[in-house]
């Protein structure tokens, strides 16, 4: 077991834990680790939308961290005198219900600050590279916690025969095969904070045997994504449909009203190039059992169902059957259970995970990251880690302030009321993309 009491340990190094991190660094609290249970930090995950509010967040946690996620994301833009691209909103007969204009300057006239879009790699390698290289500690998944007199203790299992430099621009052999030999490690924190996703480790251990165990494990939220993010089998004549049809107005397209429970969005990745994903009410089982031909049909009869235009029909019909694609979503109801427990607090997916209809996971999650760091600088500021109605008042807070703000954000996210008019749109981005973060974080004071 490490001797050293840690003031923090942040479970996940994904772009939540890290910024978490940065924001107790950038407030003097250095004596922190963060434990990720990757092998190797590689290239996985999708591209992750940063909308004004998580950027505004993410400003607040620590302006280096803001700086640097600009400067990545405007060097991989080509400069370009053409307008900025768009992504319109149908209804079922073709009649636009809003657009929204997606570049950065756009966002930022509108909203007080911009939007960008980042692989989810390169966000995580953004963040890690502004952290000491000793404080992000990868091969070590937590298996279990336990709450101490003075501290929580954390335990980990990594495997032995890998030693892997997580700084490497490289991959490293083998990674797919690790040993069997497993080395435990145990160490010690005043607090730890939860941020290793909606499938939580840490989730599961603080609800198991209390009432809020049935809460541990994600729920199935009821809707899947069907996709196939590159269609070249596309006839001329439907190509050309599609473009005088749809992608004369947008670059992204998505289409679907309020009565139905299907939304199909689409979109052109160049010249006979196609991609599109399909958000349905499907069965977890019929999903599960599910695949190729099955799954196109699947996603067709929703189409032909909802009442989806002809050529969309076409489209998804036209799918080849080793590219399409599904993946069920889950949640983590924000009405359903306490955050914390004693020393622990989740964050981010592992507290309110959600599908990502409205792209708020990562920028809740930031916003998540700005508030908890806020409540434990107060920890640190009158030294209460060992005073634990202090603890649990400041998580108390955290939550008190997040918890009815994510409820607003997941009724959004499971019916999509802001993707049905023009002025639901409007009320949702003045609530969302334009609240001031200093008043609110006066309030967590």
């Amino acid at each position: 077991m490490s001797m050293n009491i840690y003031d923090v340990v942040i479970i996940g190094a994904g772009p939540v834990g890290l910024a978490t991190a940065l924001g107790l660094r950038q407030r003097g609290i250095e004596n922190i680790l963060v434990l990720d249970q990757t092998r190797a930090f590689r290239k996985v995950g999708q591209t992750v939308d940063l909308l004004a509010n998580g950027l505004k967040a993410i400003r607040y946690i620590d302006s280096n961290a803001y700086e640097a996620i600009k400067r990545n994301f405007l060097s991989s833009q080509n400069p370009t005198s053409k307008p900025s691209p768009v992504w319109v909103y149908k209804d079922l007969q073709g009649n636009n219900v809003y657009s929204t204009p997606l570049g950065f300057d756009y966002w930022f006239e509108k909203y007080g600050e911009g939007r960008v879009s980042l692989a989810w790699y390169d966000l995580q390698t953004t963040l890690r590279q502004l952290l000491p290289e000793d404080i992000v500690i990868i091969n070590n998944r937590c298996v279990n916690i336990q709450e101490d007199s003075n501290c929580v203790r954390i335990d980990c299992v990594s495997d032995a025969s890998v030693n892997i430099n997580p700084y490497a621009y490289w991959e490293e052999d083998n990674l797919e095969a690790p040993s069997q030999q497993f080395e435990r490690k145990s160490y010690q924190a005043k607090l730890l904070v939860a941020a290793d996703g909606i499938n939580s480790t840490v989730r599961k251990v603080i609800y198991k045997d209390t009432e809020n165990s049935t809460f541990a494990q994600p729920e199935y939220s009821g809707f899947s994504a069907i996709f196939c993010l590159e269609n070249t089998d596309i006839p001329n004549q439907l190509e050309t449909e599609l473009e005088v049809k749809y992608f004369r107005e947008g670059f992204v397209l998505s289409m679907g009203n309020d009565t139905v429970d299907s939304r199909l969005m689409f979109f052109r990745r160049g010249k006979g190039q196609v991609g599109y994903m399909l958000h349905a009410a499907v069965p977890l089982e019929v999903l599960n059992n599910t695949s190729g031909s099955s799954l196109v049909e699947i996603a067709y009869h929703k189409l032909e169902k909802a009442g989806f235009p002809s050529e969309l029909k076409q489209l998804v019909r036209l799918s080849p059957a080793t590219k399409i694609q599904k993946r069920p979503y889950y949640i983590h109801h924000a009405t359903a259970s306490k955050w914390s427990k004693g020393r622990t607090v989740l964050v981010g997916d592992a507290a309110h995970g959600m599908p990502p209809f409205m792209a708020q996971g990562a920028n809740q999650g930031f916003e998540d990251a700005l508030a908890i760091t806020t409540q434990i600088t107060n920890i640190a500021q009158n030294n209460h880690w060992d005073n634990m109605p202090a603890i649990t008042q400041c998580f108390e807070i955290y939550e008190k302030y997040r918890r009815p703000f994510m409820e607003y954000i997941q009724q959004a996210t499971l019916t999509r009321f802001p993707q049905t008019s023009e002025q639901l749109s409007q009320e949702y981005s003045q609530k969302v993309y334009c609240r001031n973060l200093d008043s609110a974080i006066g309030i967590m004071l």
